[in-house]
């Protein structure tokens, strides 16, 4: 269908007021046009059937579970007047003019999801865990601020757990779905960027599956994120562990990052990213990840003449690190796996492949070629290490 151009156009009025009358038919018979739940479509919004204040609404409901959190560490123990040690004559400045920082203070935002306390939010607002001196918890309502403690995190998924230090209950934000979310739908911000207590902004989901890397200042490398929901709500400092709420009053997201090269362009963990570890937080303060214990690529020809292997296909192991499982059933460097469990293996993709789900404790049988020999190694799948980020 083509439309008339309108710049420099001409129309009779009588025509003009026709194409308008048709216009405004066409928008207000939209809501009747649409599919019913009934026909296996998802149902209006609660922002069509409540009207303009059905944010208002959902904020009234569970604003009072979004938090305020701040971090205090333990100062770093030097000398008078910041001499590195007593009786030294001059500041460790003149010599070291970059010093590394101690970590100071910070706060971000989070949201409880049990009347018990238990709080949920980023773990970079807790970058040296070993050297916090307090956490403290302030509600909204009443600004009632309570002690609390970290009782999980992990790293690779930027998620921790507080537990709050005092008697519930609690108001709790539920948790939704965030793989039936739809791009393009309304969402709600609430957090705490820059200390500006309990601000609510609104936007869009904008996109699914993004991947970035932002800077983690306590290590100094980058830090990948992966499959990320992207909104135009705003999300600033101080956002980070925060909600990202539907009109239905659910977490579907955790806000984590900004972009500070645009504007309109924040990021969030999806809230299932976070239930599929909730227990493992909780109950182990860790998540518990499978682990072999081998860095590996797979083989090529190039690499199997300079090496003079007999194969040309399979994965080449480079390294087998220490006091894990690979170690501990006798994986030695440059051995080709060239089967897992009877299923070949021809590279990387079918490597990964055969032990997609392993859990700990599994036992996987490796055909392994050594010194031209094959060789049949049984590995019993361990845990990763809480502090290996590979």
């Amino acid at each position: 269908m083509r439309f008339p151009r309108l710049q420099g156009a001409r129309l009779p009025w009588a025509a003009a007021v026709i194409a308008a009358a048709a216009l405004l038919i066409v928008y207000a018979g939209l809501p009747e046009a649409r599919p019913t739940a009934a026909q296996g479509q998802q149902a209006p919004l609660p922002l069509a059937e409540n009207g303009p204040y059905s944010i208002a609404d959902v904020v009234d409901a569970v604003g009072p579970a979004v938090v305020f959190i701040e971090v205090e560490y333990q100062q770093t123990r030097t000398g008078p007047q910041g001499m590195p040690f007593p009786g030294f004559p001059f500041p460790s400045e003149w010599f070291w003019p970059y010093p590394q920082p101690s970590p100071r203070g910070g706060s971000g935002s989070g949201f409880i999801i049990d009347e018990k306390g238990l709080v949920l939010t980023n773990q970079h607002l807790f970058s040296q865990p070993n050297m916090i001196s307090s956490i403290t918890v302030t509600l909204p309502e009443g600004h009632e601020t309570y002690e609390a403690r970290l009782v999980g995190y992990d790293y690779e998924l930027d998620l921790a757990i507080l537990e709050i230090q005092g008697e519930g209950p609690f108001p709790t934000v539920p948790l939704g779905d965030s793989d039936t979310t739809r791009v393009g739908e309304w969402l709600i911000a609430i957090g705490n960027p820059y200390q500006l207590e309990h601000t609510v902004t609104v936007g869009v989901l904008s996109a699914k599956g993004r991947e970035i890397a932002v800077r983690d200042d306590s290590s100094n490398t980058p830090r990948v994120y992966r499959n990320l929901m992207q909104t135009d709500a705003a999300i600033n400092p101080g956002n980070s562990g925060g909600p990202l709420i539907n009109l239905k009053g659910e977490a579907i997201g955790i806000n984590t990052a900004v972009s500070t090269q645009g504007q309109g362009i924040g990021f969030a963990i999806p809230i299932n990213a976070a239930k599929e570890v909730l227990d493992d937080l909780i109950n182990r303060g860790m998540v518990v990840r499978p682990f072999i214990g081998i860095r590996y690529s797979s083989l090529d020809e190039a690499t199997a003449r300079q090496l003079r292997l007999s194969v040309d296909q399979g994965i080449i192991i480079w390294e087998v690190i220490p006091d894990t499982a690979a170690e501990r059933a006798g994986l030695r460097v440059y051995d080709v796996i060239t089967e897992v469990n009877r299923q070949p293996v021809t590279g990387t993709e079918d490597f990964l492949a055969a032990i997609e789900g392993i859990e700990v404790g599994d036992v996987l049988l490796f055909t392994v070629i050594r010194d031209g020999r094959e060789v049949a190694v049984r590995v019993e799948v361990g845990q990763r290490p809480a502090n290996m980020n590979l």
